[in-house]
């Protein structure tokens, strides 16, 4: 990209990535992705140049960011599996920064997640406020945006949510269900993190949308839209959680953690923040309502390349 600004994506052709990506290039911006799975290098028409997200070789990480003017960070783990880690997520995380601090790039942008917290008990929220600070002390530019369910098409919570009661004839709700939650809107997100990129003083952002649920009622609303006769019953959290292990062993893939389960019930995917998302889930559910739980969408897959059994049942 010699002679042109350019900024660089980790994961453009993950989820999130994929949208902050798209916004990038819809504006002229010159794109860069540093990506474990360069194979897909073929997305965008080759407008996105493809380097390794290697972390082993920290060099070659300042060499792929040098030259950039901002960072999208999406880099993070949804749960540990195999070799992969929350305490190794950070370090990634830190080496990451480090090549970005000794390549000259002037800001960072990352997704974090709402309520994150070094003393929170769950790994996943400690380990997203780890990286935070890891990135306020890094003397970049920086802004952290902290989304609560992020939807959309390739969404994968709510997504499942109606496939499940697509084809099951109970949906098992973890608790009560009367415990809350916000979704987001990943474009919103994508545009959210995209107008942070332009500014210049370091920011924290709720990425919120517009309306809060309760886990039951957001089920109640994806069962109506994809016209689901599904029973839906609350069950004590470990059999919920029982259940979506016999289902997550028959599509191959993790469906739900105990630690998701504990965050969720806590509330803390919702923000006392006022919303910075416009998309009501009520109405884009209604008109993509075609699009949801038609295929299983599995984080396996994903991110880990293993393949799901889901797809003979779609």
């Amino acid at each position: 990209m010699a002679g042109r600004e350019f900024d660089v994506v980790t994961g453009a052709f993950g989820y999130t990535g994929k949208y902050i990506t798209r916004r990038l290039l819809a504006l002229g911006r010159g794109v860069r992705t540093l990506t474990g799975h360069p194979r897909l290098s073929t997305s965008f028409n080759g407008h996105v140049e493809v380097r390794p997200l290697g972390f082993s070789e920290p060099q070659d990480l300042v060499e792929s960011l040098r030259g950039a003017a901002t960072l999208y960070n999406t880099y993070w783990v949804r749960f540990p599996h195999d070799e992969t880690s929350y305490e190794k997520a950070v370090k990634n995380s830190r080496t990451l920064i480090a090549a970005a601090r000794e390549a000259g790039v002037r800001r960072i942008v990352h997704i974090s997640i709402t309520n994150s917290s070094e003393n929170s008990s769950l790994g996943y929220f400690r380990g997203k406020a780890e990286v935070e600070r890891l990135i306020a002390d890094s003397g970049i530019s920086y802004a952290i945006l902290r989304p609560t369910v992020i939807f959309g098409v390739e969404g994968i919570l709510i997504n499942n949510i109606a496939w499940l009661l697509r084809r099951c004839p109970v949906f098992a709700v973890p608790g009560d269900g009367n415990y809350p939650l916000q979704p987001v809107y990943v474009v919103d997100v994508a545009e959210l993190a995209v107008t942070a990129g332009r500014e210049e003083s370091n920011t924290v952002i709720d990425a919120v949308g517009p309306e809060v649920y309760s886990f039951r009622e957001l089920v109640c609303l994806i069962a109506d839209r994809v016209g689901s006769r599904a029973q839906i019953v609350d069950m004590p959290p470990t059999v919920a959680l029982f259940l979506s292990q016999v289902v997550g062993w028959f599509v191959h893939d993790i469906i739900l953690t105990k630690e998701e389960v504990k965050g969720l019930m806590a509330g803390l995917l919702v923000s006392k923040s006022s919303p910075t998302g416009t998309t009501r889930l009520s109405e884009w559910s209604r008109r993509h309502a075609h699009l949801l739980g038609v295929r299983y969408a599995s984080e396996l897959s994903r991110h880990f390349g293993e393949r799901s059994r889901a797809g003979a049942m779609s």
